[in-house]
């Protein structure tokens, strides 16, 4: 069985104007996929749709408008066949902190509004604009989707219950949604990066200094991930047909310690 075809399809990845998103985006392009990037970094957003010839669509991910706006934009390029919900973030606070305050619970609530929930309503209008295509192949597979957790999913530090709890979330979510969509020919899968080279640990010496600190961390090879070899997975996941209802570790064999 051949991988699946992308040539003339449609693609969308959130978060995908940087980072773990923009690698992605770049990996489907050259596949012949059709890529919105759906993402609230308006400049960048466009630059990288620009490059690969793809279209940008600003989108908050929690926003059904937003979501229902990009998937109507992908399915004019061509029959949607992928989605990677790679937008994200973080907030780091302790559950009580050092003076014995409790987390506020609006950050908890944002973090998993966005991460969880927002992961949630792309998946679901993706989905069901998939189930409306012809099936590419003889069994029947219309598309696939791959979401972003983290190894904080199951490692996670001091500081990290807001971020882990969402990340958690999309973990626990993958087989009962591979299974919903099963029906419809649709497989779900879930990569959990370790330590990724993004934008968010800044730029300079500084913060070179403070990645290979971290990256001493790792197992083998001693060093972050690039974002380009998170997106092999993710394009892996998506091309194989026979990848199903997994999550994946992609952290170079790290296990996180407490903080």
């Amino acid at each position: 069985m051949p991988r699946m075809n992308l040539e003339g399809s449609s693609s969308i990845v959130t978060g995908g104007a940087s980072g773990i998103g923009e690698a992605c985006a770049r990996q489907l392009a050259a596949l012949g996929s059709h890529v919105v990037i759906a993402d609230l970094q308006e400049e960048r957003g466009q630059a990288v749709a620009s490059e690969i010839g793809g279209l940008f669509v600003k989108c908050d991910v929690s926003s059904e408008e937003d979501g229902a706006a990009a998937v109507a934009a992908a399915s004019e390029m061509g029959p949607l066949r992928a989605l990677v919900n790679s937008a994200g973030l973080g907030r780091a606070g302790r559950t009580v902190d050092r003076n014995n305050d409790p987390m506020p619970q609006d950050v908890f609530d944002f973090v998993i509004k966005i991460n969880l929930l927002g992961t949630f309503n792309m998946l679901r209008l993706a989905a069901a604009a998939m189930a409306k295509t012809d099936p590419v192949d003889g069994d029947g597979q219309r598309g696939a989707i791959v979401n972003m957790a983290s190894v904080a999913a199951f490692d996670g530090q001091i500081g990290q219950a807001a971020y882990s709890a969402s990340k958690g979330g999309v973990v626990g979510m993958t087989l009962p949604i591979a299974r919903d969509l099963a029906a419809v020919g649709i497989r779900v899968n879930t990569v959990a990066p370790g330590l990724i080279d993004t934008p968010i640990y800044g730029e300079g010496e500084a913060s070179d200094a403070f990645k290979a600190h971290l990256g001493q961390s790792v197992l083998f090879p001693k060093r972050l991930g690039s974002s380009e070899e998170l997106a092999f997975m993710v394009l892996d996941l998506i091309t194989n047909p026979y990848m199903n209802a997994q999550t994946i570790r992609v952290d170079g064999g790290i296990r996180m310690p407490p903080k």
